[in-house]
């Protein structure tokens, strides 16, 4: 019997903001794969649950594992625990039959255990020591480690994706389409592409997964990830991951969008990172640089942090929606539910169940966020179950005193 894979959130992960409150970090889209399915490729099974905060409870979408308390895992079976932001590359090592703990450039990464042997640390196996006597087993990859890097790091994870995961298909010539470059355009099934779009393959390769749609005056350029079932309206397309039913148009410069989200209207989204059903009003454009060429500082809970890096847009949470000509400056956090319409700019960081315009936020009530994202929901063929009313309803108790906090200051 193979070893049953389970992902936990460290404490690093569980500081993603402002994903991880509504969402295991497993489930957020690195290149063309989502963390756990990388991870599941990797190891050769599929995962089996996310060991995370108790707040996620519930979690529940298409395909996505339970989430587990540690004594959720039955002790007969043998487990892997690996960490939710480990990127592996190159081939998986053999595991040893005892207990082992696996390093990734001398740090603890995960735990292999045999059936019998206890779970180490607790309520997470997220302090990132070792199990005395344990064999050491090294891995080869990376570890995120922060949000921007999922970002910053997609294109290159892309490069590397698209050949490995879809050699099968032809590039082949699309009728009256340009190709520019000998690099790899892979299409899926139920494809459609309107003559007139534009593929630039010279940077790098693109993927058109099954059921996508391509309008006229499109131009993706290479590399570029387009996930199943969505629609690309036109525009400027490049360096992006588009996770599966989106709708997308205008420019769109190196994001990563999750999936079920909509930028259906001309606008700039650059250097970004969008959650699970963001819907963005016409216009809605965000800044990736500042005016003076400095380093981005990205807004957060305790306060801005620097990223390091010269390029850095916007990072917006499940469910946040804008309204027309909404402007993001450089570096803003808008939490999950949260609302934002009426023309001015919102301050860097956004609670999570905001509300209102520019600077003066209000709360967002949870009974018309729920009314809302039902509807949404909805449109797409999706329930909003009642597991997921019960995490989205601590999660917006939990950010009540932030939210408030916030607006009074």
């Amino acid at each position: 019997m193979k070893n049953q894979l389970y992902l936990f959130d460290d404490l690093t992960a569980q500081s993603w903001e402002p994903f991880a409150l509504t969402r295991p970090v497993g489930e957020l889209l690195f290149g063309a794969l989502l963390l756990r399915e990388r991870a599941e490729a990797q190891w050769g099974v599929p995962c089996k649950g996310h060991l995370v905060s108790e707040e996620l409870t519930g979690f529940s979408e298409i395909g996505a594992p339970p989430v587990l308390g540690l004594d959720g895992l039955p002790r007969w079976e043998g487990r892997i625990l690996v960490n939710s932001r480990l990127v592996m590359t190159g081939l998986t090592p053999p595991l040893p039959e005892e207990v082992a703990t696996l390093y990734l450039h001398g740090k603890v990464v995960g735990y292999s255990l045999p059936p019998g042997a206890t779970v180490p640390g607790g309520p997470f196996p997220n302090e990132g020591r070792p199990i005395p006597d344990s064999q050491p087993v090294d891995l080869e990859g990376q570890l995120l480690g922060e949000p921007w890097d999922a970002m910053a790091k997609n294109a290159d994870q892309l490069r590397t994706d698209i050949p490995r995961l879809f050699p099968g298909y032809a590039t082949g010539e699309l009728e009256g389409c340009h190709i520019i470059g000998d690099g790899l355009l892979t299409v899926g099934t139920d494809v459609s592409v309107e003559p007139g779009s534009v593929f630039d393959v010279r940077n790098g390769p693109i993927r058109l997964s099954d059921g996508v749609t391509v309008r006229a005056l499109t131009r993706m350029e290479g590399p570029v990830y387009v996930g199943p079932g969505s629609t690309i309206l036109g525009g400027s397309i490049s360096e992006a991951s588009i996770g599966p039913v989106c709708k997308i148009r205008g420019e769109v410069e190196s994001t990563v969008i999750l999936g079920y989200s909509n930028k259906a209207h001309d606008g700039f989204m650059g250097h970004a990172y969008l959650g699970r059903w963001v819907n963005l009003g016409a216009f809605t454009t965000n800044s990736d640089l500042k005016n003076n060429y400095g380093q981005v500082r990205v807004g957060g809970v305790t306060g801005p942090r620097d990223t390091g890096m010269m390029k850095v847009g916007c990072f917006l949470g499940d469910h946040v929606k804008t309204g027309i000509g909404t402007l993001l400056n450089t570096g803003t956090v808008v939490g999950a539910g949260s609302n934002l319409f009426g023309g001015r700019m919102p301050p860097p960081f956004v609670p999570a169940f905001s509300w209102g315009t520019g600077a003066g936020l209000t709360e967002f009530r949870l009974e018309k966020f729920l009314e809302v994202a039902t509807k949404a929901m909805g449109r797409r063929g999706v329930e909003l179950n009642a597991d997921m009313v019960g995490l989205f309803s601590r999660a917006w108790e939990t950010s009540r005193k932030l939210r408030k906090h916030g607006l009074d200051s």
